[in-house]
């Protein structure tokens, strides 16, 4: 089964939830806010798509830091410490399927090509 990390209020989560219901794609929804992430999911993310992609730096949460928080996140160590700690600062939606990242974001034509029928 897929799993689905984001935020519920995300709009571009609610994109994807829509897009995976209209498609029938099973799915359990992991919400960063409620359960939070951990050093070793974002290992394994970061293993498979690297950690730049993994923090959205055109959200509000990442604006909303201070410049020398922002240019402190040079490296997976202090990424992950930031999203651990500041959740909303990771991309979203991220989907997996058995430990595999499928997709990250919301691009229709990238969630297309995916074949959701595993």
């Amino acid at each position: 089964m897929y799993t689905v990390y984001g935020i519920k209020n995300c709009n571009t989560v609610k994109k994807a939830l829509d897009y995976l219901n209209g498609h029938q794609v099973p799915y359990i929804f992991h919400d960063y806010k409620k359960a939070g992430v951990t050093k070793k999911i974002l290992s394994n993310w970061a293993s498979q798509i690297g950690w730049e992609p993994l923090i959205n730096k055109k959200g509000t949460t990442w604006r909303a830091l201070d410049d020398q928080t922002k240019e402190s996140i040079t490296n997976k160590s202090a990424a992950f410490d930031l999203a651990i700690a500041k959740t909303s600062v990771i991309k979203r939606p991220l989907i997996e399927l058995d430990g595999k990242v499928i997709a990250i974001g919301f691009d229709e034509a990238t969630y297309d090509a995916v074949d959701w029928q595993h």
